[in-house]
């Protein structure tokens, strides 16, 4: 699914990324972690297509994404990238509908097909009856649902998600973390999750660890 081969990344004269090696299967739940500064978030972001390495190459779902231009990678990271972040991002002066229906939306779907995704997704999420709230009106809890909802919406190949329980209470960050097995279960969704959370790092699959810019031999955390 995911295949990153010797990817370097500069920002001025700081080696953030040092000939990093990464691979990661279909349907796998993986974890990233690492101290601050030890290049995790860059490495989602170039993942995702939100930033391009100096060298090395990424090809995610067989696509060598070094190799697309920025209307390429737009359209790409629109239909095969899902992202999911600490605060939701969602758009404030629109419904829980409205937000996840837009990324669907952006992919070329009808109104009609971009709603009937949506609430398919949002039913699934249990967000059947919160579906004309705007992000104001919801718990912090259900904002992370619409906001895995906006991340599915297209079934992407891969679901980035950078410390995505980061703002719950322990309640809502235990549910969010049971979700990401459930969906893997469902749809043999993968997700390339960052985390400072050691509890849902040991519930994946495999733990990378991240330190210096580079990515760590495997061992028992």
């Amino acid at each position: 699914m995911i295949k990153g081969e010797n990817i370097h990344k500069y920002f001025g004269e700081l080696h953030v990324l040092q000939g990093v090696e990464l691979h990661v299967k279909a349907g796998e739940v993986v974890s990233v972690v690492g101290p601050s500064g030890a290049g995790k978030t860059t490495l989602l972001q170039l993942l995702g297509t939100l930033d391009k390495a100096d060298s090395g190459t990424i090809v995610v779902g067989g696509v060598d994404i070094s190799k697309l231009r920025e209307k390429e990678l737009a359209d790409f990271r629109n239909k095969h990238i899902g992202f999911v972040f600490q605060f939701h991002q969602l758009l404030p002066e629109f419904s829980a509908l409205e937000n996840v229906m837009i990324p669907a939306l952006i992919a070329g779907k009808s109104k009609k097909a971009a709603k009937e995704s949506a609430l398919e997704i949002l039913e699934y999420l249990n967000l059947a009856d919160r579906l004309h709230h705007k992000p104001a009106q919801l718990s912090g809890g259900e904002n992370q649902r619409v906001a895995v909802a906006r991340a599915l919406v297209n079934h992407p190949n891969v679901i980035l998600a950078d410390e995505p329980s980061g703002s719950l209470d322990t309640k809502h960050k235990e549910e969010l973390h049971q979700l990401f097995f459930d969906l893997r279960a469902k749809f043999n969704q993968t997700f390339v999750i960052v985390t400072h959370d050691m509890q849902l790092a040991k519930l994946t699959d495999r733990v990378i660890e991240m330190r210096d810019g580079l990515i760590l031999p495997p061992h028992s955390l």
